[in-house]
């Protein structure tokens, strides 16, 4: 299943769009876009797709979505039923935050922040309470004032505890290439293994490409990802598989091969590992979870009248 790309408009006077969107239930919306996502969902609970991770999810949800990596909630029913489901929405520009963080020494956490969203992120429980708590400043009517609240809870989140959601080169949206972040010769590594990932990679070839010794390369990683550099290599191809299960009907030995492993069995041993459950039951799910959903609760313009549905180029 593609991902539908939503275009998303700014006023001419603000710099940070924030979106309160209310409804019976969360249809499934499949879709992308350039522009970073922090989504707050309140009275709510289902599952919630970002990239290859699917996960369950429930009240004061707080998720930060990165450009161009697909994404959705969906849920049928609402924690209180009298009452409708919500999410906040705060959609901002990459460049745009780097800037405020280059102008002012004060907005430096934001660099931080989108370091840490890089694969999409997950707060834990209290970050979402504790934004909760601040939607009046956020909800505003005066757009200052919203640009203000919304910096502050950028800023506050930089440091909260949170769990990182897609693997590594998902949907080809997560680049495990260079990102100006990292050491340049943790760089050259990254662009090799995403480049090559469906090919055997020894380490020592790796190390050649990075001018490092085994020893040093494995403590790079260790400190820069916390994973070493086969566990990375593994989360690179497990990510590309699941963007081939979710968006062709290839057979899953076929998904396999292509994705880097020597072996079905291999495949599906390891992908069972990392998001329990089988290939074939991943493809299943997601896309049941998509038939489920109307044309017209689909459609991205119905959430907002200044959204714009447009076919994905």
């Amino acid at each position: 299943m593609k991902p539908a790309y939503e275009h998303v408009e700014f006023a001419e006077d603000c710099s940070v769009r924030v979106y309160h969107r209310r409804l019976p239930r969360i249809p499934f919306e499949w879709h992308h876009h350039p522009e970073y996502e922090l989504t707050l969902t309140m009275n709510s609970h289902g599952k919630r797709y970002i990239g290859d991770s699917e996960s369950e999810y429930g009240a004061e949800d707080l998720v930060l979505v990165p450009p161009d990596l697909p994404h959705t909630w969906a849920s049928n029913r609402s924690i209180e039923s009298s009452s409708p489901q919500v999410a906040i929405v705060i959609w901002f520009e990459g460049d745009w935050a780097r800037r405020m963080a280059d102008c002012c020494r004060e907005y430096e956490p934001l660099r931080k922040l989108l370091r840490r969203a890089a694969c999409g992120l997950a707060f834990d429980p209290p970050a979402g309470e504790w934004m909760h708590g601040r939607l009046d400043h956020l909800l505003s009517n005066v757009a200052r004032e919203r640009l203000s609240a919304a910096l502050d809870i950028l800023c506050t989140l930089a440091d909260a505890p949170g769990q990182p959601l897609a693997s590594p080169s998902t949907f080809n949206q997560v680049s495990a290439g260079p990102t100006g972040h990292e050491p340049e010769k943790i760089n050259r590594v990254l662009s090799v293994i995403d480049a090559r990932f469906a090919e055997p990679l020894r380490l020592s070839e790796l190390c050649a490409a990075a001018s490092l010794s085994e020893r040093t390369l494995t403590r790079y990683f260790i400190q820069h990802f916390g994973e070493s550099v086969g566990r990375y290599i593994a989360r690179v191809r497990i990510g590309h598989a699941c963007r081939m299960l979710a968006d062709t009907s290839l057979p899953v030995a076929v998904v396999a091969n292509r994705s880097g492993f020597a072996n079905v069995a291999n495949f599906n041993r390891q992908f069972k590992a990392a998001k329990q459950t089988t290939p074939a039951e991943y493809r299943r799910r997601f896309h049941e979870a998509g038939s489920g959903t109307s044309e017209g609760d689909a459609r991205l313009t119905e959430r907002s009248p200044s959204l714009e549905a447009k076919p994905r180029h």
